[in-house]
């Protein structure tokens, strides 16, 4: 008995060909969505975003951060786009900003470049403590173990001896790394202050009427805060040594906002001079008990260096500057002249 064998398919050369026409047609169109999935600007706020890289990161963890962040659809797009992508990119760790239009490409570029680290802590001259401490609270970059302890608290914790933190913190543009400690910036800040403090006390001129590098220092934070004008340190220190040498009082209106606080709203009143506060120098002989702000090293430097003129008033000229004099008359002329 003869068997009949099933007819088989056999594939013609002319279906495999369309076959093989259609994988390479879809593939190709695979590759083009993928190709433009890729070149599109993904969405960034548009102050734009600080994107940490740690140490030791791979590209599969960056896409995988990307993708949970929701800056791209799926980890997937960025190994593919490495795939694509000639070259072997190597992963640098540090802090970037990435701004908007950005794509995937764009993006791997920058990744590999120089990172742009974090914002510098600037600390301004006259700054107070309070000021410092808001900034460093203010700063999402920044590990917070400071915030809920008092100044007292603060001075011990970064080993410092005195208990009042004002005008102990170097004014300074200071590069501080992602998530370093408050308290770790703020040591940093006092070691170099008590360093300027040191250097300039120890090269300081002779016959003043400080008992201690801390009372130059108080010298120096009023300074700072009575003019801003660098040639002008100088004559101020010299006013104010003098009428330390003569039993004056300061008569400063700094130091007398800086005892107001928050009762302070912007203007001095005859009630403010008439208040007996620790700080009011109208009202007590002498230095205030602690400095009233940060003195920079100049301010420092012309406490320790005053003038030899023979002033003993200042008053503003409305101008940024101030007029010097010698006698109470020619002090009440420069004020008809130039305040009332």
């Amino acid at each position: 008995m003869t068997r009949q064998r099933s007819p088989s398919f056999r594939k013609s050369p002319v279906s495999r060909a369309r076959l093989r026409r259609l994988c390479w047609l879809a593939f190709a169109l695979a590759c083009i969505m993928l190709y433009r999935t890729l070149l599109q600007s993904f969405t960034l706020p548009p102050e734009g975003y600080r994107f940490k890289v740690p140490r030791g990161s791979s590209w599969i963890s960056v896409a995988e951060e990307l993708s949970r962040q929701g800056f791209i659809t799926h980890p997937l797009s960025l190994r593919l786009w490495l795939l694509l992508r000639p070259g072997d990119e190597v992963l640098r760790s540090g802090v970037f900003v990435l701004r908007a239009p950005m794509t995937l490409d764009q993006l791997v570029q920058r990744l590999t470049q120089e990172p742009d680290g974090t914002p510098p802590l600037v600390l301004v001259e006259g700054a107070t403590f309070a000021n410092l401490r808001a900034m460093l609270m203010g700063r999402k970059d920044v590990r917070q173990a400071a915030a809920q302890l008092s100044d007292a608290e603060v001075m011990a914790a970064i080993g410092a001896e005195e208990k009042k933190p004002e005008g102990l913190f170097a004014p300074n543009t200071y590069v501080i790394d992602e998530d370093e400690r408050d308290l770790d910036i703020l040591r940093r800040l006092y070691l170099r202050q008590k360093r300027i403090l040191a250097e300039e006390w120890a090269g300081r001129a002779s016959g003043l009427p400080y008992q201690s590098s801390y009372e130059a220092l108080i010298m120096a934070s009023i300074i700072e805060k009575e003019t801003g004008v660098a040639e002008e340190r100088t004559r101020v220190a010299g006013v104010f040594v003098r009428r330390l040498e003569q039993g004056m009082r300061l008569q400063t209106d700094p130091t007398v906002i800086y005892g107001l606080g928050d009762a302070y709203k912007g203007n001095i009143t005859r009630a403010h001079l008439r208040q007996l506060t620790p700080y009011n120098t109208y009202r007590i002989s002498g230095l205030p008990p602690t400095p009233i702000a940060m003195p920079g090293r100049a301010s420092i430097h012309a406490a320790l260096h005053p003038d030899d003129s023979k002033a003993i008033f200042f008053v503003a000229d409305g101008k940024g500057r101030h007029v010097f004099s010698e006698t109470l008359e020619e002090h009440n002329k420069a004020v008809n002249r130039y305040q009332r």
